[in-house]
């Protein structure tokens, strides 16, 4: 009875008794140890996990503040709050930090651009774009299936007559957006200045105006109006560096064709 029954419990309890303080010797030794400033830092993070910051995500940008002395500011989505409280943790002074949202750089709506056909597959902006370019008449223009709307979090976008636009008050920006536009004409600018470029073709004037009646013709006069060599044309249409520009709008005053807003 007892070598039958009672002595192979006893046996296996005594086994699993000396693998379970075997195992917490192990733990205890191979312990990796993590600075508790990490999970400090990830709790102030807005947890957008977007990698605008240029790491993989909030942990990720917080081991390597802790670790490699990264910089507290790299988070717009967490903007100057975040910053400062990452600061108080690290004994860090976060500095000044601007505002930034996210600008679609189009007008071309379905008024100004027409349709060159009506596409019938998946409705999503990278799937129109494997045909011909897009079903749009400017092939640099805004989409409008709402690739941009379906990966923000926080209800930014919106469609509106064929042409994403985006609320600055909501923007947190993430850079989500920019990242789903096949077109790339999605950017992030300083929140504060307004002066923004509605136009991407990179056609010239003639066949920028021959596809949309808003688009940019490549004129150059917003470059003579401007005082602090803000803005150049580039690929016939005009950009605006913001590391220079005041948000001033002369640029958008003499635009012959209004495709600078402000």
């Amino acid at each position: 009875m007892f070598e039958i029954y009672i002595l192979p419990v006893i046996i296996f309890t005594a086994v699993g008794c000396i693998a379970g303080i075997l195992l917490t010797v192990c733990s205890k030794i191979f312990e990796v140890k993590t600075d508790e400033r990490i999970e400090k830092i990830v709790d102030v993070l807005p947890k957008a996990n977007c990698g605008s910051c240029g790491f993989a995500g909030c942990e990720d940008y917080a081991g390597a503040i802790v670790s490699n002395n990264a910089e507290i500011t790299l988070c717009r989505p967490g903007g100057a709050e975040s910053a400062a409280k990452i600061g108080e943790i690290m004994g860090r002074t976060a500095g000044n930090m601007t505002r930034t949202t996210a600008f679609v750089h189009c007008r071309g709506n379905c008024g100004n651009s027409p349709k060159k056909f009506e596409f019938d597959g998946i409705q999503s902006c990278k799937a129109v774009k494997r045909f011909y370019g897009g079903d749009g008449s400017c092939i640099y223009g805004c989409i409008g299936l709402g690739d941009c709307v379906s990966v923000c979090t926080e209800g930014a976008v919106k469609i509106t007559d064929g042409i994403a636009e985006i609320c600055p008050d909501m923007c947190m920006s993430c850079a989500k957006c920019v990242k789903a536009c096949p077109n790339g004409i999605i950017s992030i600018k300083p929140y504060d200045i307004k002066t923004a470029v509605k136009c991407s073709s990179k056609d010239n004037g003639k066949n920028t105006k021959a596809v949309c009646s808003n688009g940019c013709i490549g004129c150059k006069i917003c470059e003579k109006q401007c005082g602090n060599d803000a803005i150049h044309v580039v690929d016939f249409h005009a950009v605006i560096d913001y590391d220079k520009c005041t948000g001033c709008g002369k640029c958008a005053e003499k635009c012959p064709v209004k495709a600078i807003s402000v």
